[in-house]
């Protein structure tokens, strides 16, 4: 049999029938979107459509070079693809001009390009490297450095110097790579509970105490560390005697401060930080006594929360951009802004819900017509979906979203040396997060951070990344398969 042949009989084409049917959904739906009375022209280049189609033809071209490329050239070039990508992320914001407050737009010709879409493919083969060496084994924070600095550097540059934090952001799924392949789960609890304080803390910072002075954002927080304390004591490191302990010094600390609003105004966010402060002043003592690892992360998890907690209020009104901090305002309910910050999710709920059950028909879509949702061909795809398609059409795309994600993760599973496998994974986590924040931003369940739907959204360099990040985890899959025969 003829290497091709080979190739075409080893390719997992469930995906990649997924990948078109996704990818010619999308284009209907760009149309509708993009679609006026003036410009009817499905295939006319002019259009949005027409250019679409384009650009799946070049991801099918391209696609099919990286199929016939050797598997083992992914491996060995990863390294110095990453190294020359960042080169080109880091020249991009001094070469290009302002589009929209963003710098991560290359103009070549009367073409654009953002370096940031092929950025998530060659870092994650630059991690699959490095992490599938014979000798690397992910077993405690040291063996992290590595790979956080690889995925920490065009995070930085994406985020800082290109002015992208949408783009920059989706590159915390790694993290759930780096969780299969054995990192800590502690790390996402860190993670985890990172953005519940701070949407705790923001959230209720605005809500003054019936009693002393303060806030209950950080009263709440202070107090959940405390529990949180308790319960590993407790539960799961099982030191009960100084869970009692330390439970006791808490109730007569909080029992004290209350009786002292009898003769003073008592602020309670000094009182409850200060309690939180000698709660780890005592779990120090006791790492310092018994050496235990688990109450060593207890350590450091409670002292990183309480700074954490306290530097929120710095971060969101010093460090955030006005418009990050009116959509964050908006989606936690702090501000009403319907047309403003609110204005973009405002219309976007409008838009899905008026298309009810089974939709207003293809190309039929009020919302779009009338152009009341900005940006509904790129970034606010999924609106067009709801409104012409109802929930029913919304529903087939999650679902074969949910498919496609979790063939992904089969494919990955069933990987036999680690490059393969940690490739698959992360390719598997991008396009999870980029469904679950596109998905939720346009519900108003997210912020406003502006990242294409994978597939759906218009564009050739959304289109190309995804497209380059699939084929080169098919191409690794077929390897698979062709070394078995």
């Amino acid at each position: 049999m003829s290497r091709n042949g080979s190739i075409l009989k080893s390719i997992d084409w469930l995906t990649v029938g997924m990948f078109l049917a996704l990818s010619v959904f999308g284009l209907l739906n760009i149309y509708g979107a993009s679609y006026d009375f003036e410009h009817t022209d499905f295939f006319a280049f002019s259009s949005r459509s027409g250019k679409q189609i384009v650009w799946i033809a070049v991801s099918l071209l391209m696609g099919s070079i990286v199929l016939l490329i050797d598997s083992k050239t992914y491996d060995i070039l990863a390294y110095i693809i990453y190294a020359l990508w960042i080169v080109v992320l880091f020249i991009t914001p001094f070469v290009t001009r302002d589009i929209k407050g963003s710098l991560s737009w290359l103009v070549i010709g009367p073409l654009q390009m953002q370096p940031a879409e092929f950025a998530k493919c060659f870092t994650a083969l630059a991690i699959a490297k490095y992490m599938s060496r014979y000798e690397y084994r992910l077993r405690d924070l040291r063996d992290m450095i590595v790979p956080m600095m690889l995925l920490i550097v065009p995070m930085f540059i994406i985020m800082v110097l290109q002015k992208e934090t949408g783009s920059a952001l989706v590159f915390a799924a790694f993290f759930f790579m780096f969780y299969r392949e054995g990192m800590s789960g502690y790390v996402l609890l860190i993670g985890a509970a990172a953005v519940f304080f701070f949407i705790l803390v923001i959230r209720l910072s605005v809500v003054s105490l019936p009693f002393g002075t303060g806030t209950a954002g950080m009263l709440i927080a202070m107090l959940l560390i405390l529990l949180i304390e308790l319960y590993f004591l407790f539960f799961t490191i099982r030191m009960k005697k100084e869970a009692l302990i330390l439970g006791g010094g808490v109730i007569a600390a909080y029992g004290v401060s209350c009786l002292l609003l009898i003769w003073f105004n008592v602020n309670f966010d000094i009182a409850s930080t200060v309690i939180a402060g000698i709660s780890v002043l005592y779990l120090g003592v006791l790492a310092l006594r018994w050496r235990h690892r688990e109450l060593l992360f207890l350590l450091l998890f409670s002292l990183f929360s309480v700074v954490y907690c306290h530097s929120c209020d710095l971060v969101f009104h010093k460090l955030l951009k006005t418009h990050q901090r009116e959509r964050i305002e908006v989606l936690l309910g702090l501000k009403d802004d319907p047309s403003g910050a609110g204005y973009n999710v405002n219309q976007a709920k409008i838009a899905i819900s008026s298309g009810g059950f089974l939709g207003k028909g293809f190309k039929q879509g009020t919302q779009t017509k009338l152009q009341f949702v900005p940006e509904q061909a790129t970034d606010f795809i999924f609106c067009t979906v709801g409104e012409e398609w109802g929930f029913v059409g919304t529903s087939m795309v999650l679902i074969l979203y949910l498919i496609f994600i979790l063939r992904l993760i089969y494919l990955a599973e069933r990987q036999k040396d680690r490059f393969s496998r940690i490739y698959a994974y992360s390719v598997a986590f991008i396009f999870f997060t980029h469904l679950a924040i596109n998905v939720g931003m346009v519900l108003g369940l997210l912020p406003v951070i502006g990242i294409p739907l994978p597939f759906f959204s218009y564009g050739g360099s959304s289109m190309l990344g995804f497209s380059l990040l699939l084929f080169i985890l098919l191409k690794l899959d077929a390897s698979r398969v062709e070394k078995m025969r």
